[in-house]
């Protein structure tokens, strides 16, 4: 049997489990195994043995929200096993904690040996990518400490310091030693006839600069009462649909999914915040263009995630050039990492800001969110933040000199810096890339609505009129710019971009969906455009592809280009709707739904990209997050957008 991973999150912790709950130190590959906090990888081996070898597995651990598997000790048909394992697993904040319930099956006592293998290599999660790099590290100190009832390891790297503390209740009988660093818990369990005996095992990690008093829960069921509390307190005063009960199901999920990948953050004055995080595993971390997306999806039902949003990302908006990698004064971060590498400066991502559209993306969720909640003090709080974040795009972006906003690929960085920003993802029909300056089509959309809605904003709570004048004209003469720029008259669609020539990049791709959603083309055009996203090319089914198939470019088990995204389909259907095309929005919405009811109404990040006539299910994509903020809040997108009948 394959073993698989199984993930396990809690805020800015999770942990990726296998089929029998161990964990291996595997490097590379979809996902990596482990415990791990703020980008480091706490524990790296939890190895279970009974009776002095690998159990087998009754039960394996499946996917969701608790981690359980029966294990048993190797026997056979003639002699079977003398005892079960029941094996529960649960992570909390900074924390990981284990029930191993060793149930006899004999009529007179016995003897179980218990082993757990367990190790903290302290790996960065850069460094357990797929990519072939690698990175010096010099200077580097491991220790390893005795407890009282348990092990504790400890690292450093110059002033950078991280530790993980192993104990357990009853404490080990011996803690051995394994010749790779790697320490051995071990027990004599005495079970009484048909009895149970319970072994807890609590795991806390302290990463660099944590400085709070931390608290390990009890066991995994302390854990999950406080999953359950924390989920309903996310849904509470959500209108669930009525009508539409896959829906409903599938909204219930992704608000479940959003409580658990709330991370911490700071505020402009110090203040903590709570924001979603982009996914789990590589992304568990503050991405401005996801936070922003995620928040404008829950806006109408949850304000709160938008507000902390805000000003999370107020607080790291750049004011400076030197700020940090590819920083320009008004820009908002696209990324920030608290791991080992980025304190170093051996990764650009620990304030990193190659992103040409979450600039824009916070002016958006800013006027959205007045809008929707009325309140003008934030507002008013966010007024210097949001005239940076127009001056940036006018500026620096481009808008003034060049007409749109414009990025360059950054050396060391990201090649593209919109929604699409693997590299390729931008590209024309053939597949063949742009060199140089790239106007990308969706961000020429959030800068249009961008500026329509800081000028409502401006008006309405700055009393600034002359501003707000100013504004409108700048998103007029943007919307005509674009219809005569971009659009492809021969096939009655918009390109993906303009190189730097100004040429255009003529792929048939998704994010012509995101114009209909900021309202940049006029309605003709953008009636041409919603109902070409259903023909089959484009519509696999499941939901709309990134890129039409029938293309040179398509690929459906490209992450960007020929693969179904649900925030991508999201858009659309808000788009769709925007555009009076309701049969098509309840098309898309229903596919997306159909897609979420074959894995218990969880979205995924993402899936490839073929037919439904092809395959009966939703093909995985195989380096997808198997927890993704925009795809659970993108059941809440489609209610906005179709409603509940």
């Amino acid at each position: 049997m394959t073993d698989r991973h199984h993930l396990l999150v809690h805020g800015a912790t999770f942990a990726a489990v296998g089929d029998r709950g161990d964990i291996g130190g595997v490097r590379g590959g979809g996902l990596p195994d482990g415990l791990f906090v703020r980008d480091a990888r706490h524990l790296s081996r939890w190895q279970l043995t009974v009776d002095g070898a690998v159990p087998e597995v009754l039960s394996p651990v499946t996917d969701g929200d608790e981690a359980r598997c029966v294990l048993v000790p190797r026997g056979g048909r003639q002699e079977p096993p003398a005892c079960t394992v029941f094996r529960e697993q649960a992570v909390g904040d900074s924390s990981f904690v284990e029930s191993l319930k060793v149930t006899s099956n004999r009529p007179v006592p016995i003897t179980v040996r218990i082993a757990l293998t367990v190790d903290a290599d302290f790996t960065d999660q850069f460094e357990l990518r797929s990519d072939h790099r690698t990175y010096v590290k010099t200077g580097v100190v491991r220790s390893r400490q005795l407890l009282p009832d348990g092990i504790e390891f400890s690292y450093r790297r110059a002033d950078w310091r991280s530790r993980t503390a192993i104990t357990a209740d009853p404490a080990p009988d011996a803690v051995e030693e394994t010749g790779t660093g790697a320490r051995r818990l071990v027990w004599a369990l005495d079970v009484a006839p048909h009895g149970t005996t319970e072994l807890l095992l609590r795991v806390i990690a302290r990463p660099h600069g944590e400085k709070r008093a931390l608290r390990v829960p009890r066991d995994p069921a302390a854990v999950h009462r406080q999953q359950r509390a924390r989920e309903e307190r996310f849904a509470e005063g959500v209108a669930f649909p009525t009508g539409w009960p896959e829906l409903t199901a599938a909204c219930v999920r992704g608000l479940a999914d959003l409580a658990a990948l709330q991370v911490p953050a700071g505020g402009p004055d110090g203040e903590d915040l709570r924001v979603p995080a982009a996914g789990a595993p590589w992304f568990l971390t503050l991405l401005g263009r996801d936070a922003l997306l995620t928040s404008l999806f829950t806006l109408p039902y949850r304000p709160g995630p938008a507000a902390h949003t805000l000003l999370a990302l107020a607080a790291t908006q750049a004011t400076g050039t030197g700020d940090a990698p590819v920083a320009q004064p008004g820009k908002i971060v696209h990324e920030v990492r608290h791991g080992e590498l980025a304190y170093f400066g051996q990764v650009p991502f620990g304030r990193y800001y190659g992103s040409v559209d979450a600039t824009p993306l916070f002016l958006v969720l800013l006027g959205a969110y007045v809008e929707q909640t009325g309140d003008t003090a934030l507002a008013r709080r966010l007024e210097p933040h949001a005239r940076a974040a127009i001056g940036w795009m006018l500026d620096h972006g481009g808008l003034t000199s060049r007409g749109y906003l414009v990025y360059r690929a950054d050396e060391g960085g990201l090649a593209n810096q919109n929604w699409k920003d693997s590299p390729g993802a931008i590209c024309r029909a053939d597949g063949t890339r742009p060199t140089g300056a790239v106007m990308a089509a969706g961000a020429q959309g959030y800068a249009y609505d961008a500026l329509r809605r800081t000028a409502s904003v401006a008006r309405g709570v700055w009393g600034d009129e002359t501003y707000a004048a100013l504004l409108e004209q700048a998103a007029a003469d943007l919307r005509d710019r674009f219809q005569r720029d971009f659009w492809m008259r021969e096939r009655s669609f918009p390109a993906l971009a303009l190189d730097g020539q100004g040429r255009q990049l003529d792929a048939l791709a998704s994010d012509a969906g995101h114009l209909l959603w900021s309202g940049l083309l006029d309605k003709e055009y953008g009636e041409v455009v919603g109902r070409r996203l259903l023909e089959p090319d484009f519509f696999s089914g499941w939901g709309v592809r990134t890129v039409a198939s029938g293309q040179p470019a398509y690929h459906p088990l490209s992450y960007h280009r020929g693969s179904v995204w649900p925030h991508d389909n999201a858009l659309i259907t808000l788009g769709l709707a925007r555009y009076g095309l309701h049969d098509e929005a309840r098309t898309v919405a229903q596919a997306l739904l159909d897609a979420a009811a074959v894995t218990g109404y969880r979205l995924p990040e993402v899936w490839a990209g073929y037919g439904r006539d092809t395959h009966g299910e939703p093909v995985p994509y195989p380096h997808a997050c198997g927890l993704e903020a925009r795809s659970a809040a993108a059941p809440l997108a489609l209610l906005t957008a179709v409603g509940g009948v």
